[in-house]
């Protein structure tokens, strides 16, 4: 594992290589520490444990400090891994920051990942730590937590919120520590190397991509994820003590950057919603006066066709596309009121962002830097031989974890360069040039990948589990104008499919492409 990263340009070291995430929110608590920093959704309740929870920045960092501490004496050491699955919270939050201010690593699993999927990652970086919701939805966290702890040896301490289970360690009671309690040490480096790194170049998040090959840890440090946030802050032009309104969990770069890291630089009030509930996120925007909501990309236009932001205060939409082939084909942005802003995703590897002009249509990828008055550079495009886009960038990491899933990882090892002579890392993301203007559409997922609301899964690994279980069974996948695409199976006993993939531990959306279909019923196997 590794535990530094270098930058990518002068930007990342004029910001300042003290810089950390955690470190935004003690600044801004002692600057306005009274002021409301995080609201929870108020339908908590229909999804999580526990009731809703407004914190100031007072109560955010100290809690912070509450969770690091207790990270600290369970005997985790700095630069070791620890793995969240929380839903849209003030906990999934603060446990990130809370795990990033004990010197640790932070690793986001995606919510709708089950046993098979977070045991694999888990085991891949050699996660020492597990943090989970005890439930999200109708999914017991608590218990799929302990199960992937028990299959991944590394795992040494389970901890839960919203109740208790056997082998886990509770943390509700982080939020009624109180000013006085003992702060954890100052994280230390864990070798004579890292001692002559900053604390900000240091590895801060682990976040999963998915190649031909599989899994794919992506390392970042606070820098690059904080690049990640500029790019979205300068290009919306966020107000400083913004109201931030996301949906966005912390499972990714673009939930981190857009999420996360925008509120913290922003120094302003982040109102969580639980994806998607229209009516709730409605009444979210109208009690909170928010100054910007950040959505899904393909939900931007259908929420304002719907009349959300309609009579409120909102200045800025954030279209986030985690599936980049469907904003060329999106609708064009008909209100003068708000603007909106695209956020187009490439996997774990970087993220552009770009502000609708008055036609309302999206601009497409323009190749080099995006250019901006007085703006560093935080990212550049590029069409490379093969047809793909490339990126570098100070966010842009130039390594990737290397694989290994037979023995623990090797902290002193050195991961293999993924980034080529002049710094681009190549997406595998296709790409084609329009004439005249010069700029780059995205014409699909990476070859062999499929992305379903940004969750992505390698076909042939698809079509081997479901050929495992029946041979004569069928995946595919179909484009969708929802979510990217979407999975679609068909067996003569459906049920049974699902059931044996479900008892595999994989997503739900796989288990789900077998469900029955109104309408085809009679015909399962066609």
């Amino acid at each position: 594992m590794i535990l530094s990263a270098t930058m990518s340009n002068d930007f990342a070291s004029g910001l300042t290589t003290a810089i950390t995430l955690d470190r935004l929110l003690g600044y801004a608590a002692s600057q306005r520490p009274d002021d409301i920093a995080l609201v929870d959704p108020p339908n908590r309740a229909e999804f999580t444990t526990g009731a809703p929870r407004t914190l100031t920045y007072a109560q955010a960092e100290r809690t912070v400090a509450a969770i690091a501490a207790r990270l600290y004496r369970l005997g985790l050491q700095p630069g070791q891994a620890v793995g969240l699955q929380l839903p849209n919270t003030v906990e999934g939050v603060l446990a990130f920051l809370g795990v990033l201010r004990a010197g640790l690593i932070a690793s986001p699993l995606p919510l709708l990942w089950r046993q098979a999927d977070c045991a694999a990652a888990m085991a891949m970086i050699g996660a020492q730590g597990l943090i989970a919701s005890a439930r999200i939805a109708t999914t017991d966290h608590g218990e799929l937590a302990l199960h992937t702890a028990a299959e991944v040896f590394t795992i040494r301490h389970v901890c839960v919120f919203g109740g208790s289970h056997d082998g886990m360690v509770p943390l509700d009671d982080v939020f009624d520590a109180s000013p006085e309690s003992v702060p954890v040490p100052a994280p230390q480096p864990t070798s004579g190397r890292d001692a002559a790194t900053p604390r900000g170049a240091r590895m801060a998040a682990a976040t999963w991509d998915v190649d031909a090959a599989g899994l794919l840890p992506v390392a970042r440090s606070h820098i690059e994820l904080t690049a990640a946030g500029f790019e979205i802050m300068l290009e919306g032009r966020f107000a400083a003590r913004s109201v931030i309104l996301s949906s966005l969990c912390l499972g990714s770069l673009a939930g981190i950057a857009s999420t996360l890291a925008s509120w913290l630089l922003s120094r302003g009030t982040l109102v969580l919603h639980h994806p998607f509930d229209p009516s709730v996120m409605r009444r979210q925007i109208l009690d909170h006066r928010c100054d910007v909501v950040i959505v899904p990309g393909s939900l931007a236009v259908r929420c304002a066709e719907a009349g959300m932001f309609r009579d409120s205060t909102v200045g800025k939409v954030v279209a986030v596309w985690r599936a980049p082939e469907r904003l060329a084909a999106c609708q064009s942005w008909q209100l003068p009121s708000p603007s909106l802003m695209d956020v187009t995703v490439f996997g774990e590897t970087g993220l552009i962002a770009a502000t609708r002009g008055p036609d309302g249509k999206s601009a497409g990828l323009r190749p080099g830097a995006a250019p901006r008055q007085d703006a560093p550079v935080l990212i550049e495009a590029m069409r490379t031989a093969g047809g793909t886009i490339a990126l570098r960038g100070p966010m842009v990491p130039p390594h990737r974890f290397p694989r290994n899933t037979d023995k623990e990882p090797d902290p002193t090892a050195d991961p293999a360069l993924a980034a080529d002579a002049a710094g681009f890392v190549d997406t595998a993301y296709p790409c084609r040039v329009l004439p005249g203007s010069g700029t780059l559409v995205v014409t699909g997922p990476p070859a062999g990948i499929v992305t379903v609301g940004g969750y992505r899964f390698v076909v042939a690994k698809l079509r081997d589990a479901v050929a495992g279980i029946d041979p004569s069974a069928m995946i595919a996948a179909f484009p969708d104008g929802l979510t990217g695409q979407r999975i679609a199976g068909a067996a003569v006993r459906r049920e049974d499919v699902q059931e044996a993939l479900a008892a595999l531990g994989l997503s739900p959306l796989v288990v789900n492409a077998f469900r029955p279909r109104r309408g085809n019923e009679a015909r399962n196997a066609a």
